[in-house]
C-alpha cells in the first residue's frame, strides 16, 4: 500500500503548516503535525506528496465543455470560462478533473503568479509535490447530500453534485442560504427544488457549541442534519479524501511534471556507451562478413562461367542466369538423372540370396535405368524360389522370375530386381 504525505499550506503569510501521513486507502498513519515546511520536509521519505492549497484563492467551477481530456481540453476551457472570471485569462491557470455523471467538467482556476509562489515556496524546504490541490476538494462529495465543513473561519459546501465553495465569515445557515437551499430568513427557497434534503457537517467541538443555534434552525428545514465532530482537527478529514484520488490537481499542462531524461541518462551514461560500442562492432563485423562473402560469391561464380562455357562453348549471358538453373539445363540436354541409382544396393541382396542357396550361380548380369536383369541356374525351382523371397524380403526391392528353362540337370531362369515400387 503506497504511503502519502499530505500538507496544508496556511492561508495567512508566515503562519504554519500542518500535515500528516496516510495510505492510497484513505488509512491514517499517524497524527497531524504542525511546524514549517523544513520540518515537514524531514517526514516525505519515500512517501508521495500531496499539496493541499487555500480553496480561497482557487476558483471551483464546472463547465460543459464537449472537448475530450488531454491538451485540446487544457486549451479550450479558458475560452469556455472567460466571461465567468474577472481577471485576464492569460493571468490565469485552467485545471480539469474527470467529467462527471452530468456530463459537466470541474475545473480549478488559479492565478499564475500564486501558484507559481507556492512552487517556489515548497521548492525552498526541498519539497516536490506530485499534486497540489484545492483544500475544499478534501470535503468529499456523496451524491444526495450537502456536506459542510468548518475550518477556521472557512466554511467548505458542496451539494453532492456541481457546487463547490469556500466561504469566508459566514455561518452554516448563510453558507446554505447562499447555494439556494435555505434563504437568509431560514425558508426554502423554491426555484431550487432539486437541492438535496439531507445535510451533513464536519466542525471542531468548539464550532459545534458554536453554532448550535443555526444546527436548530437547519433541521427544522431539512430532512436530516449530521453533525460529525473532529477532535483531532479538520486536517484528518481534508488527508483521507485527497488520498484516494479526489480533488483537481493544479499540476496539468505547462505544471505537470517533466520527466529529466538527461538525469535519468546520465547515470547511465557509461553502460550505454559501452552497449552502443557493442552494437557498432557487431555491425561491423557483420559488414566485413558480408564483404567477404561477395567477393567469394563474385570469384565463384566467374570459375563456373569459366568452366560451363568450356562445356559449352558459345553460350552467351552466362553471367546473368541462375547457375543452378544452368546446370539442371545442362543435364537434361545430356539424359543425366539425378536419381539415386539402386545398383550396389540390388547386389548386396543379391549375395545374400546365394550365400544361403549356394547350388546356384549367375551365368550373365545386367544393369540398365534402375533395374538389374540376371541370368542364373540352379538345380531345380525351389532355389530360384528361395532367392526371388529373400530379396522381396527386403521390402526395398521386388524380384520377379521372367521365364525358366531346363538345361540338363539344372533349370535356367532369368530374374528381374527393381525398386518396390518402381
Amino acid at each position: 500500500m503506497a504511503e502519502i504525505l499530505v500538507i496544508r499550506l496556511p492561508a495567512a503569510s508566515g503562519a504554519p503548516a500542518s500535515w500528516m501521513a496516510v495510505d492510497s486507502n484513505g488509512t491514517r498513519l499517524g497524527s497531524p503535525v504542525t511546524g514549517s515546511l523544513q520540518e515537514a520536509a524531514a517526514d516525505v521519505r519515500e512517501r508521495k506528496l500531496i499539496v493541499l492549497v487555500p480553496g480561497t484563492e482557487v476558483l471551483t467551477t464546472s463547465a460543459d465543455v464537449p472537448v475530450r481530456g488531454g491538451a485540446r481540453l487544457q486549451s479550450a476551457l479558458p475560452y469556455a470560462l472567460e466571461e465567468f472570471v474577472a481577471e485576464d485569462i492569460d493571468k490565469l491557470h485552467f485545471a480539469a478533473g474527470a467529467r462527471r455523471e452530468s456530463g459537466r467538467v470541474p475545473v480549478a482556476v488559479v492565478s499564475r503568479e500564486r501558484l507559481d509562489e507556492w512552487r517556489d515556496q515548497l521548492a525552498e524546504a526541498g519539497l516536490t509535490p506530485a499534486a497540489i490541490i484545492p483544500e475544499n476538494h478534501g470535503l468529499a462529495r456523496i451524491p444526495g447530500t450537502i456536506s459542510l465543513l468548518i475550518a477556521e473561519n472557512e466554511i467548505m459546501i458542496n451539494d453532492g453534485a456541481d457546487v463547490e465553495l469556500v466561504m469566508q465569515g459566514v455561518s452554516p445557515a448563510e453558507a446554505l442560504a447562499t447555494i439556494g437551499v435555505l434563504d437568509e430568513g431560514g425558508e426554502e427557497d423554491s426555484a431550487q427544488p432539486s437541492l438535496p434534503r439531507h445535510a451533513i457537517v464536519y466542525c471542531e467541538p468548539g464550532d459545534d457549541e458554536r453554532y448550535r443555534h443555526d444546527w436548530i434552525a437547519m433541521r427544522q428545514e431539512l430532512e436530516s442534519l449530521d453533525i460529525n465532530l473532529l477532535p483531532d482537527g479538520v486536517m484528518p478529514r481534508l488527508a483521507v479524501t485527497v488520498a484516494t484520488g479526489a480533488g483537481i490537481n493544479l499540476l496539468q499542462g505547462e505544471y505537470a511534471d517533466q520527466t529529466e531524461y538527461g538525469g535519468l541518462f546520465r547515470r547511465w551514461r557509461t553502460a550505454a556507451a559501452l552497449l552502443l560500442g557493442l552494437v557498432a562492432v557487431g555491425l561491423l563485423a557483420k559488414a566485413a562478413d558480408l564483404y567477404l562473402l561477395n567477393r567469394q560469391e563474385a570469384a565463384l561464380r566467374e570459375q563456373f562461367v569459366a568452366e560451363y562455357r568450356e562445356a559449352v562453348p558459345g553460350a552467351a549471358n552466362v553471367q546473368d542466369q541462375d547457375p543452378a538453373a544452368l546446370l539442371s539445363s545442362l543435364r537434361a540436354r545430356t539424359g543425366r538423372s539425378e536419381a539415386p541409382q539402386v545398383f550396389l544396393q540390388s547386389l548386396e541382396h543379391l549375395a545374400r540370396a546365394l550365400r544361403e542357396n549356394t547350388d546356384a550361380r549367375i551365368e550373365a548380369l545386367s544393369y540398365r535405368s534402375g533395374v538389374v536383369d540376371i541370368r542364373v541356374t540352379a538345380p531345380n525351382v525351389a532355389t530360384l524360389d528361395g532367392i526371388q523371397k529373400i530379396i522381396r524380403e527386403s521390402g526395398r526391392f521386388t524380384a520377379s522370375i521372367q521365364g525358366t528353362n531346363q538345361q540338363g540337370e539344372r533349370v535356367s531362369s532369368q530374374i528381374q530386381i527393381r525398386e518396390s515400387g518402381a
